[in-house]
């Protein structure tokens, strides 16, 4: 077992989250694959450990669709690596269709803000551990366009096949800002990139929209180009003291009005707390 503290990569089989692992495991950093699929996981993790030479990438099978799922998850985490370098929260869907978890909230909204949001809290002790502690989500340039409306967006209430991507997107934001400004002094870091227009399967369905954009997605940079941005706010000194911002690739970018509102950040982390059933407990955040 290593004693390296590890970098964890949610989405970490496939597309961005994938090349993320890879580079860091070039690195020789200790990697951890969290991926909804075992079999998926345990392959990409199999094909890294050979295509890089580095052994140290484990695997974790969890689920971000849903609070007990998440929960069960962080558990797992906190216990099997009881320090924790880097959170990369990567894993994202884009539905172009309203679909609703078994929490009552729209699908997107769940995994793209709120899983993220809750497995940083309740990894943020194991975080405290490390020194120079960083959590890094992966956002998308599309935030801009994005609404928050605490009455209708977690519930997909204001759906649209769009737009509720950027929503999502925007949600993360608020949260980047907001968990930043409560962490301050803690000795981690959290900010907000995005990795560039990257060839994934995001978005991609069986219909005629989507055929386009698969099309288009020829046409786009590869991966491994969007792990780029990712990877160097996880690792370079460069940034080590740099919180609450927004990357462009490598350039920080000023937020736009609607992540600029304090009031809209404090009703969606108030929000996103509030979603907690009351079985489950938040850890305190660093005083």
């Amino acid at each position: 077992m290593s004693t390296q503290a590890p970098y964890i990569v949610t989405g970490g089989n496939a597309g961005i989250g994938k090349a993320i692992a890879k580079s860091l495991a070039e690195k020789q950093k200790h990697v951890v694959i969290v991926s909804r699929d075992p079999k998926k996981g345990r392959i990409a993790c199999e094909e890294l450990r050979e295509q890089t030479g580095h052994q140290q990438i484990d695997f974790v099978q969890g689920r971000l669709d849903s609070i007990e799922e998440v929960h069960t998850l962080a558990q797992t985490l906190s216990t099997q690596y009881p320090t924790i370098q880097c959170l990369i929260n990567n894993a994202g869907v884009w539905m172009t269709s309203h679909k609703q978890t078994e929490d009552g909230l729209e699908w997107t909204y769940m995994v793209n803000h709120l899983a993220p949001f809750l497995l940083t809290r309740w990894l943020i002790p194991q975080l405290q551990q490390a020194t120079d502690a960083r959590i890094v989500n992966v956002n998308a340039g599309l935030y801009v366009f994005g609404t928050y409306d605490p009455e209708r967006t977690p519930y997909g209430k204001d759906f649209h096949r769009m737009r509720t991507y950027a929503d999502s997107k925007l949600c993360n934001i608020l949260f980047t800002i907001e968990c930043a400004k409560r962490l301050e002094g803690s000795g981690i870091t959290i900010n907000a990139v995005h990795p560039g227009v990257i060839r994934t399967g995001l978005g991609i369905t069986n219909d005629l929209v989507s055929k386009f954009v698969s099309f288009l997605k020829l046409f786009w940079k590869s991966p491994q180009k969007g792990a780029d941005a990712p990877v160097w706010l996880a690792t370079s000194d460069e940034i080590k003291d740099i919180s609450g911002a927004y990357f462009d690739l490598r350039k920080q970018t000023p937020f736009n009005e609607a992540a600029s509102q304090q009031e809209a950040r404090l009703r969606c982390w108030e929000q996103s707390e509030a979603f907690l059933p009351t079985t489950f407990t938040l850890p305190p955040l660093p005083a």
